[in-house]
């Protein structure tokens, strides 16, 4: 063993524990409503991503403003999950907030590149500058300079109908923070007249806390409006704490604050840090031995398995499924205190929820609708580990990933709670099969692109880690009840950890055919391009309303070459006609049906390397959608025909 390479480590370990005990969040009170110069300071940027864990749940508020006053309208433009919003807030899914009501949002915060951010995307309406939405629209929930850096584009370049990304500000708890008990970081955005302890009390937190959370000084704790203020939270806050009195006067600036005086605050801190210095140091060395022990003694445990090996299946039956069941009841009670956003149910809540599992509420195979609390919800039976797929959903909060809200674990099976999607999968609505009559129209199918994409993009460069889906296809994309895109079934999701441009190898090849990337099938290669290839597919699907087995009937061995005659030939607009789904009826913009076959051509590409990444992906499908609502505009107001020449 190289003991050198130990202590070096053992250094490291030591040498980060102490600047994370010490990290705290700057308060950024200043500089957000100049957009016109350069902005030095990193707290315009976001929170730094100095926290504990790269993601966690975290929690925003809103006023409630006109057009932004229902759960849909502030959830869509938050980039919340509606049900999570509506049970934080104690209201159904199709409730109205009053004008000015504060509104708590879950969200799920994540490290972009050296800060935190939860993701959200904006559609700019006519007379709309980045300052009008980071300081009206969003209330100071984001900056103009945060935008330009996320966007790549200068302050004036905003187009009508285009659709920007936009980085919301959010946290995640310092060790320090962790080990005083929080557990959650709120961001509040301060209303003209309130005072950091003012704010504190709302949520029951000592506003020492609060100042040292957001680095105020206690000889000057002033706050201004729109701007944000962390809270730190032992729970998830309750509606019943953002529906109180109006502020109070602030306290008289000549009074003298109800603390100790500064020299000897700052004493003390002092002393607490290097307290907590040595009490980290002592935890590193902790977890040293435990390594050391691992690496000498483990191997000599392995040697003894051999034996277990002859004993009889019969014997070994009973105590292990015994055992699973064990380890199933203890995760879903270590689950239940760590992922706050997924409740626990009993199982005659969800026996009383799906009518004792009629018939009439069964959706498919073991998905049945239930209501819970007035809404609906899909509540699905399964059997063996899904504790991955539960893992992964309670971590992560997106308008375009299908949201777990519940979960329940009784005699061996597992009952999942999910959102519920209305309009079924997307399969129904673009494979069209006798007798039905479902149908999307053109700009539809472009914003359904667009929110899978979205999703995928999220899942590939804002969870921590990366994660692959792994099985993309249009049975696992549900709509809701305004045919926004949901992506759903995680169970064969997998950790892509490191850059995109590497490759985990697996033998366990599963999917679905026609789904799959080459070099998955060929090799096992997983990484995020494999659900590139699976997005050129459905892209292809939804273009052309028919389903993959159908696509590669005949003659085509390879989906690549149905695309030649409408990128390729001399006669590529009248072949259009011929490959477009026949339902839309002609009426969609053929240059920008071409826009998309081109696209699909990147996505499907043989080699991983040659296919787009997401966030390249959401560009592109972005153009197209800011095109198709300039194209519909148009055709709508002069009535002409809605196919362009």
């Amino acid at each position: 063993m190289n003991y050198s390479h130990l202590i070096f480590v053992f250094t490291i370990i030591l040498a980060s524990s102490s600047v994370s005990i010490l990290a705290q969040q700057p308060y950024f009170g200043t500089g957000t409503n100049d957009c016109s110069i350069q902005d030095i300071s990193n707290s315009a940027f976001g929170y730094l991503c100095n926290g504990v864990n790269r993601s966690c749940q975290s929690y925003l508020t809103f006023r409630s403003q006109p057009p932004f006053t229902t759960v849909a309208s502030i959830s869509s433009l938050l980039g919340a999950d509606p049900f999570q919003l509506s049970r934080l807030n104690s209201v159904s899914q199709n409730a109205t907030f009053n004008t000015n009501q504060m509104v708590l949002v879950p969200v799920t915060c994540s490290c972009s590149g050296q800060f935190y951010q939860s993701n959200t995307s904006y559609v700019v309406r006519k007379d709309d500058t980045l300052l009008n939405i980071a300081m009206i629209t969003l209330q100071g929930l984001s900056t103009c300079h945060s935008i330009i850096a996320e966007n790549n584009e200068p302050a004036n370049n905003l187009v009508l109908g285009s659709r920007i990304n936009v980085p919301l500000r959010c946290a995640c708890p310092t060790k320090n923070q962790t080990d005083d008990g929080t557990k959650y970081l709120l961001t509040y955005l301060v209303a003209s007249g309130e005072f950091v302890s003012f704010i504190s009390d709302k949520f029951g937190v000592d506003f020492r806390e609060t100042l040292a959370a957001n680095r105020i000084s206690e000889a000057a704790p002033t706050v201004l409006p729109n701007t944000t203020l962390l809270v730190p939270l032992l729970n998830p806050p309750l509606s019943s704490q953002v529906t109180g009195p109006s502020p109070p006067p602030p306290p008289s600036t000549t009074s003298t604050p109800p603390s100790v005086p500064v020299s000897e605050s700052s004493s003390k801190k002092t002393w607490i840090y290097v307290v907590a210095g040595v009490v980290g140091g002592l935890v590193a060395l902790c977890l040293l031995g435990v390594v050391i022990f691992f690496l000498f003694f483990r191997k000599r445990e392995k040697k003894a398995d051999p034996q277990f090996v002859s004993g009889s299946f019969e014997a070994d039956e009973k105590p292990l499924n015994k055992k699973v069941e064990e380890e199933s009841k203890e995760f879903l009670e270590t689950l239940s205190s760590v992922a706050q956003s997924v409740k626990v149910y009993k199982f005659e809540e969800v026996k009383a929820a799906t009518e004792n599992f009629s018939p009439t509420c069964l959706i498919k195979g073991s998905v049945y609708r239930g209501t819970i609390n007035g809404d609906f919800a899909a509540i699905k039976k399964m059997s063996g580990d899904v504790s991955k797929e539960i893992n992964l959903l309670s971590k992560i909060n997106h308008f375009n990933l299908i949201s777990l809200s519940g979960i329940c674990f009784h005699d061996g099976h597992w009952y999942l709670v999910y959102e519920y999607a209305a309009n079924g999968p997307l399969s129904d609505w673009i494979c069209h099969h006798s007798g039905e009559q479902k149908s999307l129209d053109w700009t539809q199918r472009v914003q359904v692109s667009l929110d899978v994409a979205t999703g995928l993009n999220y899942l590939h460069s804002y969870t921590s880690p990366p994660h692959v889906h792994k099985d993309l296809n249009g049975s696992n994309i549900l709509l809701d009840g305004d045919l926004r895109a949901k992506i759903a079934n995680f169970g064969l999701a997998r950790s892509a950890d490191g850059q995109e441009s590497e490759f985990a190898l697996t033998r366990h090849i599963v999917g679905t055919q026609g789904y799959m990337a080459p070099e998955y099938l060929e090799n096992g290669l997983v990484s995020p391009k494999l659900d590139v290839y699976a997005f050129g597919v459905l892209l292809l699907e939804i273009l052309t309303g028919k389903e993959v087995s159908a696509l590669y009937e005949g003659s085509n061995t390879n989906l690549a070459e149905m695309l030649i005659p409408v990128l390729h030939d001399e006669d590529a607009k009248e072949n259009l006609s011929n490959f477009v789904d026949p339902s839309l009826q002609g009426k969609y913009p053929a240059e920008l049906a071409i826009a998309v076959v081109r696209l699909i051509n990147n996505c499907i590409m043989k080699d991983p390397s040659h296919r787009p990444s997401t966030n390249e992906i959401v560009q592109s499908v972005s153009r197209i959608m800011t095109a198709t609502n300039s194209w519909e505009m148009s055709f709508s107001t002069s009535g002409s025909p809605h196919r362009l020449p």
